[in-house]
């Protein structure tokens, strides 16, 4: 008897293990984007040699992980602009005085863009939540010098009409540096004639509608498929939230269920990738 128990017992811990196998399987499907082009590195891919981003808060590079470190593997010199210090976040766990959060964020943005190998990094100092109220060509003439200093060949960055989470900070900084591209390009600087590719980070559609509320909705409907897909450095990430320790638990509180569980069915990044050359 005592054998037919445990064969029983062999039998229904297989079978919960292969139900758990098979759920874990069909929620990654929400993660995916299958027309998407699977390349190692977005900057291997087209070859780019010098990178900038252009993104809004501290832990918005936590999207471009797999980006950035991918870059430092291919050789190229990176550089990351963030246009607030993320000072009217809400702290998950508290760990500084509310009013010291700007300083502390722009501390584990700094720390964690070091640990990414990113060369040059700047945050600035647009208020956070109020980069809409700023005049565009104020951020578009920072953003474009910036360009002009460190001469990228290709520049990551939100896609403005949904910022990755519909965030209006986000969509603002993307539109910045979308229109600074165009800027330089159009005008040109001595040997530099701009950024010849934009590579806009694109959240998954399916996991957005499914689980992002009226907010991923939003996003799901004001962005384009991705073009291309790479793998995400999970583990960059996974570090990446210990280094924001002020958002250390921001995806459990988001989303319910912890980041490594979230990118164990988001080990990809997604781009939407445009060459400026051949769209003339």
């Amino acid at each position: 008897m005592a054998k037919k128990i445990a064969i029983i017992g062999g039998w229904v811990v297989a079978a919960l293990a292969l139900l758990v196998f098979a759920v874990f399987l069909y929620m990654r499907t929400y993660f995916v984007a299958p027309s998407a082009q699977s390349v190692a590195s977005v900057v291997g891919v087209v070859d780019a040699k010098r990178a900038l981003g252009v993104f809004a808060h501290p832990d918005d590079e936590q999207l471009v992980t797999g980006f950035f470190s991918a870059a430092k593997d291919d050789g190229a010199f990176t550089a990351l602009v963030t246009g607030t210090k993320g000072e009217a976040g809400h702290q998950v766990p508290v760990v500084a005085r509310q009013v010291d959060l700007g300083v502390v964020r722009k501390a584990e943005a700094l720390k964690n863009g070091f640990a990414l190998g990113i060369d040059d990094q700047e945050v600035w100092d647009y208020p956070d939540g109020g980069v809409p109220d700023v005049p565009m060509e104020e951020i578009v003439a920072r953003v474009s010098a910036k360009m002009v200093a460190v001469q990228p060949d290709l520049v990551v960055t939100f896609w403005p009409a949904s910022g990755a989470t519909g965030h209006k900070d986000h969509m603002r900084m993307g539109l910045a540096a979308e229109t600074a591209v165009k800027q330089v390009r159009a005008q040109g600087s001595g040997n530099y004639r701009g950024p010849r590719w934009i590579a806009y980070v694109i959240t998954p559609s399916a996991g957005l509608k499914a689980f992002g509320g009226e907010a991923g909705r939003f996003v799901a409907a004001n962005q384009p498929e991705p073009t291309h897909a790479m793998p995400g450095n999970t583990a960059a990430k996974l570090r990446g939230w210990k280094i924001h320790a002020s958002q250390e638990n921001y995806v459990q509180a988001a989303y319910g269920f912890p980041d490594w569980l979230l990118y164990a069915l988001w080990d990809r990044e997604f781009y939407y990738v445009l060459d400026l050359d051949a769209a003339g």
